[in-house]
């Protein structure tokens, strides 16, 4: 069984930053074959993709955070990372991490049913 639990969120002021972890409970050796990914969701929309890594390290990001976001996979094993800066506040979302195996023409789609395993998700405000 496959665990993701994600840390970091909080409430900032706009251009503010913070940085979003997420630890994925599964074998080490198969932590290597997961793409892996941050998923948003805003009150009354659809959840949405905003970045998400291939398991050979191929990085996408949503069009309205690239250059502001940036998606790494930790030293330490099983561990994810989301680094948000000049944050707005249209990036209130809960944001959820999520993995599975998956090839990379699919992972880089970063649509959120391609992907069975999710967290519990982690709160961002932003004001402004």
């Amino acid at each position: 069984q496959v665990q993701l639990v994600e840390s970091g969120g909080g409430s900032v002021e706009a251009g503010g930053s913070l940085r979003l972890s997420c630890t994925i409970s599964t074998y080490t050796y198969e932590y290597f074959d997961y793409c892996m990914g941050w998923f948003r969701q805003a009150p009354g929309k659809e959840r949405e993709g905003v970045a998400v890594l291939t398991y050979n390290g191929r990085a996408a990001y949503a069009e309205d955070v690239a250059g502001r976001f940036t998606v790494s996979k930790g030293n330490a094993k099983n561990s994810l990372f989301l680094q948000m800066t000049s944050l707005k506040p249209e990036d209130t979302a809960m944001y959820y991490c999520a993995a599975d195996r998956l090839a990379s023409s699919v992972c880089l789609r970063m649509i959120p049913r391609d992907l069975d395993y999710w967290g519990q998700g982690t709160q961002v405000t932003v004001s402004s």
